[in-house]
C-alpha cells in the first residue's frame, strides 16, 4: 500500500514580522494615549483659571449669575472627574469635541494645522540628521584637527543658545536688515501665487529661518554623537577587516562605519522626538508659523481645555508613530535586530 501523500502546506497569507509588530505597537499604543489623555486633564485642572474667567476678563465685568450661566453652557459646572470620563468616551468615537474660542470642532482645527507642524518638523528633522552625520563624520576623521575643533566648539555654543534668541537673531539679520527671506508666516500675504511650483518655492522661503532654527540645536546633538560613535567603530576589527581586503575607503566610511555610527543616533531621534515638539512650540510662535505649537500656544492664553487636549493627544500619537518608525528602521540599519520579539 503506498504511504500516503501528505497535505499541501498551507497557502493562507501570513503577515510579515514588520506588519505583526506594527500593529502590536499600534494596539498598544492605545491604553497609552489615554494614559497620556488623563495626565494632560490633570495637570490643566491644576492651573487656576478657566474658559469663564478669561471671557469675563474679556467683557471687563460679568455678574455671579451671568458667570453660573456660562459654566452650564459649557459644561463646567459638573465635577473634573465626569467631564474626563466625558471627553475620553468621546475620544474613542473619534470625537474631540468642539473649540468655543474658535466655534469649530477641534479635529476640523487640529488636521488644518497638522500639515503645516509635519513639514516644520520632517524637514528640521532630515536636516539635522543629514548635516549632524556629515559634520560627526567629518569631525571623527580630522580627529584633533581643525574640522573637529571647529565642530566642537559650535556644537557647544550652539547647545549654550536658547531657540527663542536664535530665530530672534535670525529675523533681524536674514529678514530685518538683508531682506533675504521673509520674516514669518507660511505664505506671502496679498499675493496669489502664479501656479504650484510658485505656491512651493513662496512656502519653501518662509520655512528656511524656521527650519534652520529649529534643527540647530539638534544638528550640533547629532554631530557630537555621531563623532563618538564613529570614532568608536572606525578602529575596530571588522573595518580593518574591510580595509585589507582593499575596499576603498570611502565604501568602507558609509557601509560599514557610518551605518554602525547610526544606531545611536537614530535611538538619539527617537529620544528627541518630544523635544523637538517642545521646541516647535517656541518657533511657530516666533515665525508666526501656523501649525499645531502656536494654536496650543494660543489655546493655553484662552483656557481652552478642550482644544489643549486635543492638540496633546495629537502630539502624543505622532511621538508614538514617529518612535514606532524609529524601530523599524533598526531591523533594517542591522540585521541582527529581530523586531518580531
Amino acid at each position: 500500500m503506498p504511504p500516503p501523500i501528505p497535505a499541501p502546506p498551507s497557502t493562507r497569507l501570513r503577515p510579515s514580522p514588520l506588519l505583526a509588530f506594527a500593529l502590536r505597537r499600534l494596539l498598544q499604543a492605545v491604553p497609552v494615549a489615554l494614559a497620556i489623555l488623563a495626565v494632560n486633564f490633570l495637570l490643566l485642572q491644576a492651573v487656576p483659571g478657566d474658559l469663564v474667567d478669561v471671557i469675563a476678563g474679556e467683557s471687563g465685568a460679568a455678574t455671579p449669575e451671568y458667570l453660573d450661566h456660562l459654566r452650564r453652557q459649557f459644561g463646567l459646572d459638573v465635577p473634573a472627574w465626569e467631564r474626563f470620563v466625558n471627553y475620553a468616551l468621546g475620544v474613542l468615537t473619534l470625537d474631540l469635541g468642539h473649540s468655543f474660542r474658535h466655534g469649530m470642532p477641534i479635529a476640523q482645527l487640529i488636521l488644518a494645522r497638522l500639515p503645516a507642524t509635519l513639514l516644520l518638523l520632517l524637514t528640521s528633522i532630515a536636516v539635522a540628521l543629514l548635516l549632524g552625520l556629515l559634520l560627526g563624520t567629518l569631525a571623527a576623521r580630522s580627529r584633533g584637527g581643525v574640522v573637529d575643533t571647529v565642530v566642537s566648539v559650535g556644537s557647544s555654543v550652539v547647545f549654550a543658545l536658547p531657540l527663542f534668541w536664535i530665530g530672534l537673531m535670525g529675523i533681524v539679520l536674514f529678514a530685518v536688515k538683508l531682506g533675504w527671506l521673509p520674516v514669518g508666516g507660511i505664505a506671502t500675504i496679498g499675493r496669489a501665487p502664479a501656479g504650484p511650483l510658485a505656491a512651493a518655492a513662496d512656502t519653501a522661503r518662509h520655512l528656511v529661518l524656521p527650519a534652520a532654527t529649529l534643527s540647530l540645536f539638534f544638528l550640533a546633538l547629532y554631530a557630537r554623537v555621531t563623532r563618538a560613535a564613529v570614532l568608536e567603530i572606525q578602529d575596530l576589527d571588522f573595518v580593518r577587516t574591510a580595509r585589507a581586503k582593499g575596499i576603498g575607503e570611502g565604501r568602507v566610511a558609509v557601509r560599514h562605519v557610518l551605518r554602525n555610527a547610526l544606531l545611536p543616533v537614530v535611538t538619539l531621534t527617537g529620544l528627541k522626538l518630544g523635544a523637538i515638539l517642545s521646541g516647535s512650540i517656541v518657533i511657530e510662535t516666533v515665525f508666526s508659523w501656523p501649525g499645531l505649537g502656536r494654536l496650543a500656544f494660543e489655546a493655553m492664553g484662552a483656557r481652552d481645555v478642550n482644544l489643549l487636549l486635543g492638540i496633546f493627544l495629537c502630539s502624543a500619537l505622532l511621538v508614538i508613530v514617529m518612535n514606532l518608525v524609529v524601530d523599524l528602521l533598526y531591523a533594517l540599519l542591522d540585521p541582527r535586530i529581530e523586531v518580531h520579539r
